[in-house]
């Protein structure tokens, strides 16, 4: 009988499983002093490369499970994205500013938030804002279209009575006009037609309520006088700033129902209700002292019961008068003319 004990099942089993796990301990070693292959970065040219891995630095961790094929677990490595900063040159900006200067310029042509309604009128009395309104014509205009000293001249040739005109332009869509208007003194009636003069002798179209004014009848057209050179816009004056400063101070000696006129021949006279014509000139200058010297000559002829039927004190010192008389046959003249002397002053 042999001495030798057979193998037990269960002893078989053990002993393949030290066998496997001896095997697999074996291979873990082969694998852990194993050499990684490097990474090779196949990134296109301007893109930045990523830096080396220190393999050395690596930490592994190799787990043997003796129950389970062979596994190994390492640590993941997670790789974001890289984004490269965009390259900008002049091109690029040129681009992008003629694009944002492309759409401004579709927005204010296009947008109605940019286009007048109407001009806000300031100092006007007699000229009305829908008048003023018309001769600019920025209603419904694009406010970028809009020229302030055009407009003042517009607005100033359109309408003479107008001593100045100032236009403010405002985003988004305003325009403010401050006007001045010419005072008239002189109501200027000349055959038919009627118009009214300040006193810088500019004439222009009566409007609205006016006040008081001194009415002159002209038989013919007055001196005309020279344009203001600092304000080419102003009209020519229609008349001579001093015939206007005549007329002024000549005005308060008019008699009660006598109307101012103006002749070429005689400048400014009135006709008196006494029977007489009182001629006075055209200068302004020495107004007063003629209006003196009128006085006294009347005086002087309506003592000796003398009617004049003509009286001329253009020239102060010169004055004279002409007295009319019936017709005679005998006779070669029929009116005399004699100068007042100096005692009659």
């Amino acid at each position: 009988m042999s001495n030798k004990r057979e193998i037990t099942r269960a002893e078989q089993v053990r002993a393949r499983r030290a066998l496997h796990s001896a095997k697999e301990m074996q291979q873990t070693a082969q694998r852990a002093v194993k050499p990684i292959a490097p990474v090779v970065s196949r990134a296109s040219a301007p893109h930045p490369q990523a830096r080396p891995v220190n393999l050395k630095k690596m930490r592994q961790f190799n787990v043997s499970l003796a129950s389970l094929p062979s596994i190994t677990l390492r640590k993941p490595a997670i790789h974001l994205p890289h984004f490269s900063k965009p390259k900008l040159n002049w091109r690029t900006a040129s681009a992008v500013l003629a694009l944002l200067l492309a759409i401004t310029l579709y927005l204010t042509w296009t947008l109605p938030y940019f286009y007048v309604p109407q001009a806000a009128v300031f100092g006007n009395n007699r000229l009305t804002r829908d008048e003023i309104n018309a001769a600019l014509g920025v209603q419904g205009q694009s406010i970028f279209w809009l020229q302030p000293k055009e407009l003042e001249t517009r607005l100033r040739l359109n309408y003479p009575e107008l001593a100045s005109a100032k236009v403010d332009v405002y985003l988004p869509n305003y325009v403010y006009v401050t006007v001045t208007e010419r005072q008239p003194v002189i109501l200027l009636q000349q055959g038919e037609a009627f118009a009214w003069v300040d006193a810088s002798g500019v004439a222009f179209r009566p409007r609205g309520a006016s006040g008081v004014l001194i009415p002159v009848l002209a038989s013919s057209t007055p001196p005309a006088g020279i344009a203001d050179l600092s304000d080419p816009f102003s009209p020519p004056p229609y008349m001579q700033k001093e015939l206007v400063d005549a007329i002024l101070a000549l005005t308060p000696s008019v008699p009660a129902g006598s109307i101012l006129t103006f002749d070429s021949t005689d400048g400014l006279s009135w006709k008196d209700a006494r029977g007489w014509k009182a001629v006075f000139g055209i200068s302004a200058q020495d107004m007063p002292l003629k209006v003196r010297v009128y006085q006294a000559l009347v005086d002087s002829l309506l003592s000796r019961n003398k009617i004049p039927e003509y009286i001329n004190v253009a020239f102060p010192d010169a004055p004279y008068y002409r007295m009319a008389q019936p017709v005679d046959p005998d006779t070669a003249t029929t009116e005399t003319t004699e100068t007042i002397d100096e005692s009659e002053q």
